[in-house]
């Protein structure tokens, strides 16, 4: 009987197969392109947020980067101030920062809408939610080049509130110029036809010129200069924490540069390879010209080119060719040094080399971009080039000086000079970052100069005492 009634059923079952089969609607043209349509949809989501979290992994870098250029007494400070600029960067972006740069305009300059993140509705289009994902980490960027030009002289208060006014107002305004479009915005800038990618200048430049503000009304570290003009060894305490800080930007940066397409396509591939042959030719010459200035191939130098590079592609990775890509990074390689040397001689103290690496480096790209465009350059394209790189430094340094002098004046910038020998740690968090390690005097080693890992730029000089 129990044979019997298993029979039946799986006659049933075959016997209902062509029914179902033909109740199913035939696949047609327009059927085919939705599910197409849908699948890239999906695969453009996944591409920006994978993309965001490797341009977020980026606040890692530069964290040890920074920590590995200055002392050691310094670290917890400097990785309070990398955990809270994208912290309190996210919130600012959030709050008022998206709205200023991807909002609505009727002038161009900056826009109206889409505050609070209030674009979103439970019933509506997410992909406002992958693009703020992918444009808050940009943002933090740009705050986080501020902190190494600032490091180890800065009250952790004065810092908090100007990572506020970086996220929302100074970033977002300029990037409202140039990337405005990419939302609901429409940037002046942008319509004169100004290329920047991925922020040589939108970032990097903004990044750049308000860490020249900031360490400007700051002043040097004690010690850095003396009263003849000579510069003093200021130590980095851990040049394998900064080596491994650039690799981990290295990286980021193929999310960076190749996720500002938002698109999972074929796009992509070039940007991937002239984002590294830049970085790459930068390396080698910076590591070539700090060899013929100093006598040693010199390792911060070196790290800094690659950063340089990296730099200097954003603008134009997605409009130029592999072999121009080179010849960009390779003209980066070269400026990065002399840039480090000129602050130096100038005196303006700059632990990281922020100013060079991401201002400097940032506005070569960005003209590079309109140089060695693969469609055809132009005096006109030039110009417009040029117009972005002056719109920016116009106004993104006058605005930071203006923050800077206005933070100084009211809670104040900088510590105490009991509190900066003492360390920040210390004096800022109550802490230690190696408390199983004592200070240590090496009187007979070579020293450097207190620039970025210039560790034979001036083998004549003092050597350094503090940890």
């Amino acid at each position: 009987m129990k044979l019997k009634v298993f029979i039946l059923l799986i006659l049933v079952a075959l016997l209902s197969v062509p029914a179902t089969m033909a109740s199913d609607p035939e696949p047609t043209v327009l059927t085919n392109k939705e599910a197409i349509d849908l699948v890239q949809t999906h695969a453009n989501y996944l591409w920006t947020l994978v993309a965001a979290a490797l341009v977020f992994f980026m606040q890692a870098g530069f964290a040890l980067v920074e920590a590995g250029f200055t002392r050691a007494k310094n670290s917890i400070n400097i990785m309070m101030k990398n955990l809270m600029d994208f912290s309190i960067g996210s919130i600012a972006f959030w709050a008022i920062g998206f709205g200023l740069m991807f909002g609505a305009t009727s002038t161009g300059w900056f826009g109206t809408t889409g505050f609070f993140l209030s674009d979103f509705t439970p019933d509506g289009d997410p992909w406002v939610l992958a693009f703020w994902m992918f444009q808050v980490v940009f943002a933090a960027t740009a705050a986080t080049i501020v902190s190494g030009a600032m490091a180890e002289r800065t009250k952790f208060t004065g810092y908090l509130l100007y990572s506020i006014f970086v996220s929302g107002l100074i970033y977002p305004v300029f990037g409202s110029w140039a990337w405005g479009s990419l939302f609901n915005g429409s940037g002046w800038l942008e319509g004169f036809g100004f290329i920047d990618f991925a922020g040589s200048t939108v970032v990097h430049s903004v990044g750049g010129w308000t860490a020249l503000a900031g360490a400007i009304v700051l002043g040097p570290r004690l010690g850095k200069y003396t009263k003849d003009g000579k510069i003093k060894p200021i130590l980095g305490h851990n040049m394998p924490m900064a080596a491994l800080g650039v690799f981990i930007l290295w990286l980021g940066w193929f999310g960076f540069n190749p996720g500002s397409t938002t698109t999972a396509d074929t796009s992509i591939a070039m940007i991937f390879v002239n984002t590294n042959l830049s970085a790459a030719a930068a390396a080698i010459l910076a590591m070539i010209v700090s060899w013929v200035k100093f006598g040693k191939p010199e390792v911060g130098m070196s790290l800094n080119g690659a950063l340089a590079g990296l730099v200097a592609i954003t603008a134009g990775c997605a409009n130029v060719t592999p072999s121009s890509a080179i010849i960009i990074g390779t003209a980066a390689g070269v400026i990065v040094v002399f840039s480090v040397m000129f602050f130096d001689k100038i005196k303006v103290d700059d632990p990281a080399g922020a100013i060079s690496v991401h201002g400097v480096c940032g506005a070569w790209g960005t003209l590079a971009a309109g140089i060695f465009n693969i469609g055809g350059t132009s005096a006109g394209l030039i110009g417009v080039q040029l117009l972005g790189i002056a719109a920016c430094f116009l106004w993104t340094f006058p605005t930071a000086f203006v923050m800077f002098k206005l933070i100084d004046k009211t809670i104040g910038l900088r510590v105490s000079p009991e509190e900066e020998l003492e360390g920040l740690d210390s004096a800022e968090h109550g802490g230690i970052a190696y408390p199983d390690f004592g200070v240590s005097t090496h009187g007979s080693i070579s020293t450097t100069s207190g620039m970025p890992g210039a560790s034979s730029y001036a083998t004549a000089t003092q050597p350094a005492t503090q940890p």
